[in-house]
C-alpha cells in the first residue's frame, strides 16, 4: 500500500511541476516560445526607439530616434559643415578629436586552414592611450600618449600641443561628451588659449572623423599579429601613427575624406 501511494505522488508531483521542469527554466522556455513565434520585423515604437537626450547622463529623458536623427542634421548643416567649408577656402582649422585605449591582447582577423594550427596569443591586459586630434583638412595628427588614463590633464596637454602649432585663424575642435572634455579646467584653458570646443550631439560617433583613425591603426598594428611583450606592442602603434603621412597617404586620403554616414529608417531592436 505504501509503494502504491508513494507512486501516486511521484505522478501527481510531476504533473504539477511548473511548465519548464526545474527551477526557473520555466519563464525561458516561454521566452523562447514568444521568441520564435514573433515574426514582426521591428519592435513596436515605444520599444527600444529612444535614446538619452545627454550622453552623460543615461537617467535623463529619452529622445525619439527621429529627435536624435534631426539633431545630427542640424548639427552638419548649421555647425559643422561650415566650419569645414571655412577650414578647405584657408579660413580656419577643424581638428577632430578622441582617445582611443590600445589594450595588449590577441586580435583575430580571419584564417582558414586544412589542419589545425595554434596561433601564439599575448599575455596581459597592460593598454595604451592615445588621445589625438586629426586635421580634417592637412590629414595631421596631434596626440598625447600615456599608460594611465585619459583625464582632464590630458586634455588640457592636447589643446596646449594644438595652440604650439601657431595656426593663424580660428580653430575648431570637434568631440564628444566625455565627462573630462567638459571639466571647468579644460573649458577655461581652451577660452584662452582661442580654441572653440564643438560638442556632437550625444551618441553621435559616426560623425567624429577620428573614428575610423582607429579602426584603421589596431587593423594595421594588431589584427592578426603577436607582440611578445608590451614594449613592441606599444612600438607597433606607435610605427603605424609615424606612418600615416608616408606610407599610409594614400590609404589615408582615400578613407578620411569628409563624407559622413547618416542614419534614415533605422529598426532598433529592444535589448
Amino acid at each position: 500500500m505504501d509503494d502504491v501511494r508513494r507512486a501516486t505522488e511521484g505522478r501527481v508531483s510531476r504533473a504539477t511541476r511548473p511548465l519548464g521542469g526545474r527551477g526557473r527554466r520555466a519563464h525561458q522556455d516561454a521566452d523562447r516560445l514568444g521568441a520564435a513565434t514573433d515574426s514582426s520585423p521591428t519592435p513596436p515604437a515605444s520599444v527600444g526607439a529612444g535614446v538619452s537626450s545627454d550622453a552623460r547622463d543615461p537617467g535623463t529623458a529619452q529622445k525619439k530616434l527621429e529627435e536624435h536623427l534631426a539633431d545630427q542634421a542640424a548639427f552638419v548643416e548649421n555647425k559643422l559643415q561650415p566650419a569645414l567649408d571655412a577650414a578647405q577656402q584657408g579660413r580656419g582649422h577643424v581638428f577632430f578629436v578622441d582617445a582611443s585605449h590600445f589594450v595588449m591582447g590577441t586580435f583575430l582577423c580571419c584564417l582558414w586552414c586544412v589542419t589545425r594550427v595554434f596561433v601564439k596569443a599575448a599575455a596581459g591586459r597592460q593598454r595604451l592611450n592615445v588621445l589625438g586630434a586629426w586635421n580634417a583638412v592637412t590629414h595631421e595628427l596631434v596626440s598625447v600618449l600615456n599608460t594611465a588614463t585619459v583625464n582632464a590633464d590630458t586634455m588640457c596637454e592636447l589643446l596646449r600641443k594644438i595652440a604650439a602649432l601657431g595656426l593663424a585663424g580660428p580653430i575648431t575642435l570637434v568631440l564628444d561628451n566625455a565627462k573630462y572634455q567638459h571639466a571647468a579646467a579644460v573649458k577655461a584653458l581652451a577660452t584662452e588659449l582661442g580654441l572653440h570646443l564643438e560638442f556632437l550631439p550625444g551618441y553621435s560617433p559616426n560623425l567624429n572623423l577620428i573614428e575610423r583613425l582607429w579602426k584603421f591603426l589596431k587593423r594595421r598594428a594588431l589584427y592578426g599579429r603577436y607582440h611578445p611583450d608590451f614594449a613592441s606592442f606599444r612600438t607597433a602603434i606607435e610605427t603605424e601613427i609615424e606612418q600615416l603621412s608616408t606610407t599610409h597617404n594614400s590609404a589615408i586620403t582615400s578613407l578620411m575624406t569628409l563624407n559622413f554616414q547618416t542614419f534614415t529608417n533605422v529598426s532598433l531592436l529592444s535589448a
